[in-house]
C-alpha cells in the first residue's frame, strides 16, 4: 500500500547495487530482480491434490490468503495508531507464528488523520477476527510481517528515497500516508481477483463487505495525498507495483491538479483485479515472488 537491518530481507542482499532513476525500470533495476509473468490464481497453490488441481483453491484456501493481507493492515494500522498490535489471542492458528519487526505510534500533527488512522485500525483488526472466526481451527497464524526494513526498500526502489537513505512510514503523518498508499489500492485489486473463485455464497458476501471498506480506505487516502500535492510519490509508487505485478500496465496514480484520479478504474468503470501471485510479488517487493519484503518468511497457508 519503509529503519535497522533486517538479516531476513533476503532481496537487499541479492542486489549488490541500486541505481534508482524512478519508475518501472529502475524498480526492478533497484532490486536487481526480474518481473514474472501474471498467474491464473489456482497455479500459486503449493503442491495441491490433482483434484484441487482442476477446480482450484477452496473458500478456505481463499480466505486464509485474504487473513496474511489482513494481518499485515492490521499490524501496520494499529501501531501507527496505538503502538501495539494484535493480541496474542488474534494471531494463533495453523502454519509458523511469526513476529513482527518495526512499526510505532505515528505523531500525528493533524487530528481528523489521527481519527482516520485510528479507524484504519479498528477496521482491520475486526477484519482479522471477522476471517478467523470464519475459519475456525482452519485460521492460519499469523507470518512473519517485517514493518520496518521493507518499507525502506520499497521506497528506494520507487525512486522516493535515494539508494543510501531510510524510509520510516512512522516517522509523521505524510510518510503514513504514503505507505498506507502502498497497500490499500493492492487489497482492493486482491479481493476484486479473489471474488469470481468464491463458491459460498455468505463468504462471497462478506468479501464484498470487505472490498467496500477497503475501496473507501483507498480513495480516502487518495484524497488527503492528493489533498496534500503528492502527485509525484504517487505516481512513482504506482509504477513500482506495476513494475512487479506483471507485464502489464494497469495501475493508476493520482493523475495531476487538473485531472485527479481518486478512483483507478478500466474503461468500463471496474476496478482491476490481481491474481494471488502478483499480490505476492508486491508484498514480497521481487517479480519472482520469493518471500522477502512485508513477508519476509512468506506467508502462511496454501496459497503462497
Amino acid at each position: 500500500m519503509i529503519f535497522n537491518k533486517l538479516s531476513q530481507f533476503t532481496a537487499a542482499e541479492q542486489s549488490p547495487s541500486i541505481d534508482i532513476e524512478g519508475g518501472r525500470r529502475a524498480f526492478i533495476r533497484a532490486l536487481g530482480l526480474g518481473v514474472a509473468g501474471s498467474a491464473v490464481f489456482g497455479a500459486v497453490q503449493a503442491t495441491p491434490a490433482a483434484a484441487q488441481q482442476a477446480s482450484g483453491p477452496t473458500d478456505t484456501d481463499i480466505v486464509n490468503f485474504a487473513l496474511n493481507l489482513e494481518y499485515l493492515g492490521a499490524e501496520f494500522y494499529l501501531r501507527a495508531s496505538v503502538g501495539q498490535g494484535l493480541t496474542q489471542n488474534e494471531v494463533t492458528g495453523t502454519g509458523t507464528l511469526g513476529p513482527v519487526s518495526g512499526g510505532r505510534q505515528v505523531a500525528f500533527a493533524t487530528n481528523y488523520l489521527a481519527a482516520f488512522a485510528n479507524e484504519l485500525a479498528v477496521d482491520e483488526r475486526a477484519h482479522v477476527n471477522t476471517l478467523r472466526a470464519t475459519l475456525g481451527t482452519n485460521a492460519i497464524a499469523r507470518p512473519a510481517i517485517d514493518l520496518g526494513i521493507a518499507f525502506t526498500f520499497a521506497a528506494r526502489g520507487a525512486g522516493l528515497i535515494g539508494p543510501n537513505d531510510f524510509f520510516d512510514a512512522f516517522a509523521n503523518e505524510n510518510n503514513f500516508l504514503q505507505a498506507a498508499f502502498i497497500f490499500e489500492d493492492v487489497c482492493v485489486t486482491a479481493l476484486a481477483g479473489a471474488a469470481p473463485l468464491i463458491k459460498d455464497k455468505n463468504i462471497l458476501a462478506t468479501a464484498a463487505g470487505f472490498l467496500g471498506v477497503e475501496a473507501y480506505q483507498a480513495g480516502a487516502i487518495r484524497t488527503f495525498l492528493i489533498s496534500r500535492g503528492f502527485f509525484v510519490q504517487a505516481g512513482k509508487i504506482s509504477d513500482a507495483r506495476d513494475a512487479l505485478d506483471g507485464p502489464g500496465d494497469d495501475d493508476q496514480g493520482l493523475g495531476d491538479d487538473s485531472t485527479v484520479n481518486i478512483s483507478p478504474t478500466d474503461i468500463n468503470g471496474l476496478a482491476f483485479a490481481r491474481t494471488p501471485q502478483q499480490v505476492l510479488n508486491i508484498a514480497y517487493l521481487n517479480g519472482q515472488g520469493t518471500p522477502t519484503g512485508f513477508f519476509p518468511n512468506g506467508v502462511n497457508g496454501t496459497i503462497r
